[in-house]
């Protein structure tokens, strides 16, 4: 990509993500996000106009009258950006590829991150940590994410998520809000069990339609994007399309219902949905949690 074509790419999606954090996103991002970086002060008896969610039940329990959880709000809060790299972010079959929908997504979460003076970080990932970009404070921050996202050539097309929460679990050391960002085509071990019990984690799932509904297109050549292999797949045959959408279906489940176990929020996106809808939806979840 040629540097004068890069920024004007960064500075599209400055315009958009700024914007969207700013009118649509402000309030919410801090109750459902800022809200969560909070350290325990102590308890005291619940009055009139508190949050049903912030009760003690232990303590309530042991005397028989509601008591309340009283937090101090830390002073700011890391905002960590883990972003799918892999080879099969970059497919897409309608309006973009799942790669620019994530540097979008990734972009609105950063600038609603500097705005409530937080820091933000990245990390990019294929099968290994591809780039760390440490938390920082700051729009020139932001907008260097944003080039490094539409610029980055991984070195590995494939997928494993252990060595990156390995890597952050081992780089940042306080409690911090997670946001992994993948197409989630892979399998999960217990490294993700372990990292989300020390950091608050989200994920946001970004996919195609085409890898759920594959188009009739004949007798053609279907490449893995990951692994390059390449078969020729008769899509004309009903019962194949119907296999193939049975098995996409049945992998995000995996992912969706590893996501439940653990307790993690999610949010399913395809490349051509209006994503701030689905955004809107995952903050506005977390705030009645």
């Amino acid at each position: 990509m040629e540097y004068s074509e890069l920024i004007k790419k960064v500075h599209k999606i400055e315009i958009k993500a700024k914007g969207l954090s700013r009118n649509v996103f402000a309030g919410q991002y801090k109750s459902a996000f800022k809200g969560r970086g909070m350290t325990f002060s102590e308890v005291r008896e619940y009055t009139y106009g508190d949050e049903v969610r912030s009760i003690d039940w232990n303590v309530t329990a042991r005397y028989n009258k509601p008591f309340v959880k009283v937090f101090e709000e830390e002073r700011e809060l890391a905002l960590m950006l883990m972003i799918d790299v892999s080879g099969s972010t970059g497919f897409g079959s309608r309006t973009c590829l799942k790669t620019e929908t994530i540097t979008e997504i990734a972009a609105i979460l950063a600038f609603s991150a500097i705005s409530n003076n937080d820091k933000v970080g990245a990390l990019l990932f294929s099968d290994k940590v591809e780039m760390y970009i440490p938390p920082k404070k700051g729009s020139a921050h932001c907008l260097r994410i944003i080039r490094e996202l539409l610029s980055f050539k991984p070195k590995d097309s494939l997928t494993s998520f252990s060595e990156p929460f390995v890597y952050v679990n081992n780089v940042i050391k306080r409690h911090c809000t997670c946001f992994l960002i993948t197409d989630g085509l892979s399998e999960f071990d217990k490294s993700l069990s372990i990292f989300a019990r020390k950091h608050d984690v989200c994920s946001i799932l970004v996919n195609d339609k085409a890898e759920y509904d594959l188009l009739d297109l004949g007798l053609t050549i279907m490449e893995d994007f990951e692994t390059k292999e390449k078969i020729w797949v008769d899509t004309s045959d009903k019962q194949t399309r119907q296999n193939f959408a049975h098995y996409m279906q049945q992998q995000q489940k995996k992912t969706t219902d590893e996501f439940k176990k653990l307790g993690i929020d999610y949010v399913n996106i395809l490349t051509d949905d209006d994503y701030t809808k689905a955004l809107i939806k995952l903050f506005a979840n977390r705030e009645r949690l």
